[in-house]
């Protein structure tokens, strides 16, 4: 069954390139990044787990860490990290599930038949600090994704968690935002200090109020 907004993303118990995990308890308390990868030993997943790597610190900076999963075994991943070590620059410094079994694939609905019936399609779920299932994206096997996009989408989430706001098309750390239009004008006035700029009734901008 489909993962849906707001779920609770399912526990599991895997073995992964470090160790074996319980999947609540390994992410208790942080945000995850679980993404599937459709085979090890192949060029598009090969710059996604560098890139993804590469951006460590940025997801501890939002107490958050990645999570990678593909239906190959901890041996294949293993032997595949020294390969993306020496083409994308660094090393691979979260877990990839082992999941030759499929039981994380068929939990998450990774695996779509009519694209392949066999290989896990490129999905991603942010997911917080609750269990709860915040971003789901699914992109075919032929196109990389873009992990800047995860991390302002991974931005957004924890300031609407924290303000009442919205974030516009293109959004990114220090633009403007939205604000919600369930607060009246009043309300806005309270809680935005810096104000705000009323484009429509239903449109109003305020600067990102943790700036």
């Amino acid at each position: 069954m489909a993962i849906r907004l707001g779920d609770t993303a399912p526990d599991f118990t895997a073995n992964t390139t470090d160790g074996e995990i319980s999947f609540h308890s390994w992410k208790e308390g942080e945000w995850v990044i679980l993404f599937s990868h459709p085979k090890d030993f192949t060029p598009v997943c090969t710059t996604e787990l560098g890139y993804t790597a590469k951006l460590k610190d940025e997801f501890a900076a939002r107490n958050a860490k990645a999570i990678a999963v593909s239906v190959d075994s901890v041996e294949d991943h293993n032997a595949w990290v020294g390969d993306i070590e020496e083409t994308q620059g660094t090393a691979v410094n979260f877990p990839i599930i082992d999941d030759s079994t499929r039981t994380v694939a068929d939990l998450y609905d990774m695996i779509h038949p009519n694209a392949d019936n066999t290989l896990t399609v490129r999905s991603v779920f942010i997911i917080d600090p609750n269990n709860k299932v915040r971003l789901t994206l699914t992109y075919p096997a032929s196109t990389g994704r873009n992990f800047d996009e995860i991390l302002r989408v991974l931005d957004s989430l924890q300031l609407t968690d924290g303000y009442k706001v919205a974030t516009p098309v293109n959004w990114t750390q220090g633009d403007d935002v939205i604000v919600s239009p369930a607060l009246s004008d009043d309300e806005a006035t309270e809680l935005f200090s810096a104000g705000f700029t009323t484009v429509k009734p239903y449109l109003r901008t305020t600067p990102q109020p943790n700036k």
